[in-house]
């Protein structure tokens, strides 16, 4: 019998262009973009993060959604949503990623705390399911020693969407703090930036059928042709709700945590983001250039875009 819930995890390091990407999946029938969903318990039950409110606009233990599914699999508990922020924190993390796969890939046995994890996470798929992601539930978590775990549950059906961006447009925007980031330094950036990624090509390697990597630059050129792509590799029919502008007309979403852009609504476009050309300097295109190099020509961007 084929999994009942299928699941997109969208890994990668941060400001690659998911929550924009989720948002317009969201818009097709049967599917529900949760945005950062690893962040439910912590910032949704516990209140211990910046970020507290739905995509909705409520308090995402007030909206009719969450709530529901939060009482349902009695993850609105403060003491079982502690227990599962402790079992993230220590066993779900990217640096985590390889001793997850081979928890399943060697026929291993994951560990207790990776069971109840992502069977908690699981339950919370199911009840999405059955709350209007019949289709499919997009989970931009990022986290790929997460994904990792998950891959290996025979209950789920899970594809991981790996997004890559140019790193010196990310080192832009961790330039300056924000309400719910801190910054960090162009080298700091980029050194996340291919740590995210190398631990995202260890699940390719390992699950390649369940695999699509995708560049926000090709997203932002060729909106239909790449949503075309990952809508067909997450086993959605139909056409992609975007004209051949890359215009989309966003409504009401579900996400937990992520980009302030995930409130936008009304009409859309989808666009490359240049400002970085000129908005840094040369030292720190140089800066955030300089960790990322083992991987910049694998994804198709200049070793140094400068001139």
């Amino acid at each position: 019998m084929a999994p009942e819930t299928r699941v997109l995890y969208i890994t990668g390091w941060m400001r690659s262009g998911s929550t924009l990407l989720g948002n317009v999946l969201n818009e097709l029938p049967g599917v529900l973009h949760v945005g950062e969903l690893h962040y439910l318990w912590r910032n949704g039950v516990l209140k211990e993060g910046t970020n507290t409110l739905c995509g909705c606009g409520q308090d995402l233990t007030q909206c009719e959604l969450w709530s529901a599914v939060l009482y349902a699999d009695g993850s609105a508990d403060p003491s079982a949503a502690r227990r599962m922020v402790a079992q993230q924190r220590h066993y779900l993390r990217t640096r985590h990623t390889a001793a997850r796969l081979a928890d399943w890939r060697r026929g291993g046995r994951p560990p207790r705390g990776v069971v109840e994890a992502t069977g908690r996470t699981a339950g919370i798929y199911r009840g999405l399911a059955g709350n209007g992601a019949g289709r499919l539930v997009v989970d931009g978590s990022k986290y790929p020693g997460e994904a990792a775990a998950l891959l290996g549950r025979e209950d789920l059906d899970v594809r991981v969407l790996h997004m890559v961006r140019d790193p010196r447009p990310t080192a832009l925007s961790y330039k300056r703090a924000k309400d719910y980031i801190d910054p960090m330094s162009p080298a700091g950036s980029s050194a996340y930036w291919t740590a995210f990624n190398v631990a995202s090509e260890l699940l390719g390697r390992a699950a390649p059928d369940r695999y699509l990597r995708v560049r926000h630059e090709d997203l932002c050129a060729d909106p239909r042709g790449v949503l075309t792509e990952v809508m067909e590799f997450a086993g959605l029919d139909g056409e992609p709700p975007v004209d051949a502008d890359g215009r989309v007309t966003l409504g009401v979403n579900h996400t937990v945590t992520g980009n302030p852009d995930r409130l936008a609504r009304g009409a859309t476009t989808i666009r490359a983001d240049d400002r970085w050309r000129s908005a840094l300097s040369t030292r720190e295109i140089v800066a955030a250039s300089v960790p990322a190099l083992p991987l910049l020509a694998r994804y198709g961007y200049r070793h140094l875009p400068i001139g």
